[in-house]
């Protein structure tokens, strides 16, 4: 049926990757200062990516960026200049008709800017003039009627500092990009095993024996982890895979730093087993893994005496066993194939190769997260993982992957709008002032009260939350009745074009730049996959000379806004971010301990995980095996001419910021207004490839949600399945359409009809 679809033949990295990082270079022209810059690139003493959160080695690939790090790279050192000229040729209406890549490629902010209701422009304002006026609204309304957003960028002492700021001023509404993508980790892996985060270091991957993947795209989301996913091939570890897409990243590589792999088309095939599990359909998937090792544990032990199971594991360090396994041995093997997708022959194959491998890792992107009930496909994979022990031992753990640079660290820091999660009462003895105790709004919280006007203020640091986020029309219509809206970012794009009665567009410093405070230049800091920390320098000239740093920027707001506080001396900690560091290691000292010292550790210092230590800090005090309730993550059950709709990134996107239109690992080029179908279901549905349709919502809520002009596209993919890209179908997903325990929107199983 391939050879029916559109598709890439050839391997991820090699001469496509170099070729698109060629023309990349030539429309960014970042100058010669990129080469130094990319040399320095995830390398101790260097400057840490702003693409992705895996983890950077203590001994670096001569080049220790990919593709998609690089385009990063070119984008943040583009010659392009967004300056006040450019906004008084254009009025903010126009600029909303422009397409995302369009707003991109504008390059650079330059100034601080003030939107002018009057003249329907942004215009220019001195640093001190947004301050100011941008102080004296937030102190005119309930704090409580206020949102600190955070996108996944900020470094670790910003993070700090807007977190502070926050609570100073008297709230917890601190919603952040992991809201969107990972906080099902959050919750699902503490509530199973007490960690909010996974239990890897990298050392894990020179140990396993298997690796197993769900629903992440490593080719285009973390493409360095591509390096160790081969380097296990060769030393024999077995990869599975189950995705509803057949990404090329985890079917074939070829190393870009290998001159005889580039030179004689050599290349590590990476997946041993790939299945297209159906979207939604991992908890079936891996509850049959399940089945087939329980069965396998019962034969083995009556005809040999030997477990397949760690039951020495299971006894000593886990509840919930026996409940879990009588509801799998009840569950038969005609649901577990339906809803699944896959055959009982398919999955005891991989079934088998897990039950062979002494040490296993389990990694997951947001194909797990990413649905109604996402939480309980973390609690399935838990559940299998405990069968042999594997967490809390060397070559094992489960390991989620991060998508934004230092998503992970901000939470470690207190961007949270769950007071139980921050040291709250260390805080009001280092900082002479009692925090607010009450929960804050998470991202969809945040725009519920938005839509019924409780909400007054937006400040956002960072991201593109406008165009992140789910029900964008409805959003984009209530988003003008809030009184003031302020956006730090580097670059134009759609969120900075709807705003609140007074608005505010603050340029800041990107994180290849020298940082120049009043103590010299300045050193940040951000957290990878792996829980490690890294201390990044800029060394690049700042784009604009009117740029202020991200710590710079919240400070200056928080001066303007806060009555003066001795133990909240914002100016000395703009002056010197160790001054920061120092504060971070008093609130948090089991896991910063030395922090200032331990900046350029090679590879990261660990900051550490109870539960790779086996200490369990759930509410029995042991990992938990939870009975699945169900096979299905969707959240609604199959129903005539409904599709599960499946959103994905291109590899020439990072999140919602939109580098080019080449989809080059999927064989699409120069578009990304396609609908991607199973040859045999646009045969069913009576379409033809070509065709120009749309898309409708059929979630049951009476609201008409639409997206249109996406052409048929023939793609392999479950039948049932479609496919497009995101963020432009995020219309398509209802604010309420989310994993029930976080509250992650549910944009990997999204319910919607064809419509012409």
């Amino acid at each position: 049926m391939e050879d029916e679809t559109v598709h890439y033949d050839g391997a991820a990295g090699g001469w496509g990757s170099v070729g698109s990082l060629a023309h990349a270079l030539a429309r960014d022209l970042p100058g010669p200062a990129v080469a130094d810059t990319l040399r320095r690139q995830n390398k101790p003493g260097g400057f840490m990516c702003v693409s992705c959160a895996w983890t950077k080695p203590a001994k670096p690939h001569p080049f220790e960026f990919c593709e998609n790090g690089a385009k990063a790279t070119f984008a943040e050192m583009t010659k392009r200049r967004c300056t006040p000229d450019f906004f008084a040729e254009h009025t903010v209406t126009d600029l909303k008709g422009w397409k995302d890549h369009d707003l991109e490629m504008q390059g650079r902010l330059t100034h601080p800017m003030r939107y002018d209701a009057g003249t329907d422009r942004y215009v220019p304002c001195t640093w001190e003039e947004a301050f100011a006026a941008i102080g004296a609204e937030l102190k005119g309304i309930d704090p409580k009627t206020a949102v600190f957003y955070a996108s996944g960028r900020a470094s670790l002492e910003t993070a700090y500092l807007y977190a502070l700021f926050a609570r100073m001023y008297g709230h917890n509404n601190l919603p952040d990009s992991s809201n969107m993508c990972h906080e099902t980790t959050s919750v699902g892996l503490k509530t199973v095993i007490g960690s909010p985060v996974g239990t890897c270091v990298l050392s894990d991957f020179d140990q396993c024996d298997a690796i197993f993947f769900f629903g992440q795209n490593t080719g285009s989301n973390s493409p360095r982890l591509l390096h160790p996913l081969q380097e296990a091939v060769k030393r024999g570890a077995k990869i599975v895979t189950f995705n509803p897409v057949r990404e090329r990243g985890l079917e074939v590589f070829k190393n870009p730093q290998a001159p005889t792999e580039m030179l004689t088309g050599q290349e590590t095939r990476i997946s041993t087993l790939y299945f297209q599990v159906r979207a939604g359909g991992d908890i079936a998937a891996i509850t049959g893994l399940i089945k087939h090792v329980l069965a396998a544990d019962a034969h083995s032990h009556a005809t040999h005496g030997k477990r397949v199971l760690d039951t020495d594991f299971i006894a000593q360090h886990t509840t919930g066993f026996e409940a879990m396994k009588a509801k799998v041995d009840a569950t038969g093997w005609e649901a577990i194939e339906k809803e699944s997708g896959l055959t009982r022959d398919e999955l005891e194959q991989a079934a088998r190769i897990y039950i062979e491998a002494d040490r296993s890792i389990a990694m997951y992107g947001m194909g797990l997260t990413q649905h109604v009930h996402g939480s309980d496909n973390i609690a399935a994979l838990t559940n299998l993982w405990l069968l042999k022990g594997n967490i809390g031992r060397d070559g094992a753990g489960i390991s989620p992957v991060r998508g934004h640079s230092n998503v992970q660290g901000q939470r470690t820091v207190g961007i949270s709008e769950k007071p139980e999660l921050v040291p709250l009462d260390r805080i009001a003895e280092q900082f002479g002032f009692e925090p607010p105790r009450d929960e804050g709004l998470n991202t969809v919280k945040a725009c519920e009260k938005i839509l019924t006007g409780e909400v007054k203020a937006f400040i956002g640091l960072g991201g593109n939350f406008l165009r992140a986020i789910p029900e964008r029309e409805r959003m984009e219509e209530a988003w003008p009745r809030m009184r003031l809206t302020v956006q730090i970012a580097t670059k134009l794009n759609r969120s900075h074009l709807i705003n609140g009665r007074v608005a505010y567009l603050l340029p800041c410093l990107g994180r290849s730049e020298e940082d120049r405070q009043a103590s010299g230049p300045q050193t940040v800091t951000v957290e990878d996959s792996l829980s490690c920390i890294h201390g990044s320098v800029g060394k690049n000239e700042p784009a604009s000379e009117h740029l202020k740093s991200e710590v710079a920027i919240v400070a200056g707001l928080a001066r303007a806004t806060l009555s003066p506080n001795p133990k909240a001396p914002w100016e000395t900690w703009t002056a010197d971010y160790a001054t920061i560091r120092s504060r971070i290691q008093q609130t948090y000292p089991d896991q910063f301990d030395r922090f200032n010292e331990r900046l350029f550790t090679p590879g990261g210092f660990y900051r550490g995980n109870t539960a790779r230590e086996r200490i369990w800090k759930t509410k029995s005090g042991k990992a938990q095996f939870t009975a699945p309730e169900r096979l299905n993550a969707m959240g609604v059950g199959d129903a005539p001419e409904r599709w599960r709709l499946i959103t994905m990134r291109s590899n020439d996107q990072f999140n919602t910021t939109i580098y080019g239109y080449s989809d080059r690992l999927r064989g699409i080029e120069g578009t990304r207004d396609v609908l991607l179908m199973n040859p045999e279901d646009i045969a069913a549905a009576g379409l033809t490839e070509g065709q120009v349709v749309g898309l409708a919502s059929d979630a049951e809520d009476g609201v008409d949600r639409r997206v249109g002009g996406l052409t048929v596209t023939p793609f392999l993919l479950p039948r049932g399945c479609i496919g497009s890209y995101y963020p432009e179908m995020n219309p398509l997903i209802p604010l309420w359409y989310h994993d029930q325990a976080s509250k992650t929107p549910a944009a990997k199983s999204v319910p919607v009809r064809i419509v012409a």
